[in-house]
């Protein structure tokens, strides 16, 4: 809801959207290792888990190819990735109703998957 004095917006959230390029195929195709970065990221953005991650291998068909996919439930909102491993890309998307790093995030990210290159879109809700 808009103050008519300030004319702000009201935030409701923040979500950092991540497509990495070229990311090493051993650190996203390792249930273990994506586990790994959903721990860290947490630490990084200094928010909680709530509730168990959820990872799973899917075989591919359609637009989305071989690969991992996770979800984690946060305190804030949600943590989600899906890793095509034939083209060594990783999409993370955060979403949180609470302001985090985004710019720690998507670096974090980014050295964390090894990834050669990084297209990242931020949006305030």
């Amino acid at each position: 809801m808009q103050n008519p004095k300030t004319k702000k917006k009201k935030i409701y959230g923040l979500e950092l959207i991540l497509e990495l390029f070229d990311c090493k195929l051993e650190l996203i195709s390792s249930k273990i290792r994506i586990q790994r970065f959903i721990n860290q990221i947490l630490k990084i953005i200094k928010m909680e888990k709530y509730g168990p991650s959820f990872i799973k291998r899917y075989m591919g068909g359609g637009l989305f190819g071989m690969g991992y996919s996770f979800f984690q439930f946060i305190t804030s909102s949600s943590i989600t990735g899906h890793f095509l491993e034939k083209e060594k890309i990783a999409f993370i998307n955060i979403f949180s109703c609470e302001l985090f790093n985004s710019e720690k995030a998507a670096n974090f990210t980014k050295k964390f998957f090894k990834a050669k290159k990084i297209k990242k879109r931020i949006i305030f809700h």
